[in-house]
């Protein structure tokens, strides 16, 4: 039996990098996939089309999860059509890197907005199904930046700190429902945005983490689906650094 067989999956941010990496995974350990896109409809479509290319079971939905009412009409959706939620992964996150003198309240806003209260709009949108199945897991995607901070990244590290500390107070609140919630902080993680790098720069920070790579969003990935399943059914209320090495 596969790790996510029958669970209703549900991945903000997905068109890209480590979230279609996760959605890939979680399709192809068994799970129905839904995910969330903002803007071109013709490339969720295609990444439907890809999901379910081998037998696999995805939908896209047009929907901002920085929104709270598109939030909560989201998991409406989806427990109208599915039945529940067993799964929500907390994906979606973008950055407006800029020194703090120079940020704008607009920059600050924007990345606070999808990066952190996109987590409080889907969690409190699930909590519902989630108690009254009285099961669910919740993975929140946050980042070594949010460990330790990084110049030029106030805002971003901020968001993802933030993801930390709701990650545990989800966890107090509702683990007694069963219902389990954790984060995963990536590091250095080699996306088609890094090919764009200069590459001596790249291959600097590889040579500063132990492992000497850059993560794949596959590593990220399998770390997520470990969380979405039953494999970690004692686990809740942790980070988990997808890292290499870098934090430790």
């Amino acid at each position: 039996m596969k790790l996510l067989e029958n669970k209703i999956v549900i991945v903000t941010g997905a068109s890209r990098g480590i979230g279609k990496s996760i959605a890939e995974e979680c399709v192809n350990q068994g799970a129905t996939v839904i995910f969330t896109y903002l803007s071109s409809k013709e490339k969720a479509e295609a990444l439907e089309k890809e999901l379910s290319a081998n037998g696999g079971v995805a939908k896209g939905y047009k929907s901002d999860a920085s929104k709270f009412e598109e939030a909560q009409a989201l998991v409406d959706s989806v427990v109208s059509e599915y039945g529940t939620v067993d799964v929500l992964i907390n994906n979606a996150g973008i950055t407006r890197d800029t020194l703090l003198m120079r940020m704008s309240e607009e920059q600050w806003d924007e990345v606070i907005n999808t990066n952190l209260k996109s987590a409080f709009n889907l969690t409190k949108a699930v909590q519902r199904p989630m108690l009254k199945a009285r099961s669910g897991s919740i993975v929140n995607m946050s980042s070594v930046v949010g460990v330790k901070g990084n110049a030029g990244q106030a805002n971003y590290a901020a968001s993802k700190a933030g993801l930390i500390g709701f990650t545990k107070s989800v966890a107090a609140e509702l683990g007694s429902r069963n219902i389990r919630c954790n984060a995963i902080a990536p590091g250095f993680i080699e996306t088609e945005m890094t090919e764009a790098l200069d590459q001596k720069v790249v291959q600097e920070w590889r040579n500063g983490i132990p492992l000497k790579r850059g993560g794949s969003p596959l590593d990220v990935a399998n770390a997520t689906v470990y969380l979405a399943s039953d494999m970690s059914a004692y686990v809740t209320g942790q980070t988990i650094h997808v890292c290499g090495g870098m934090l430790m």
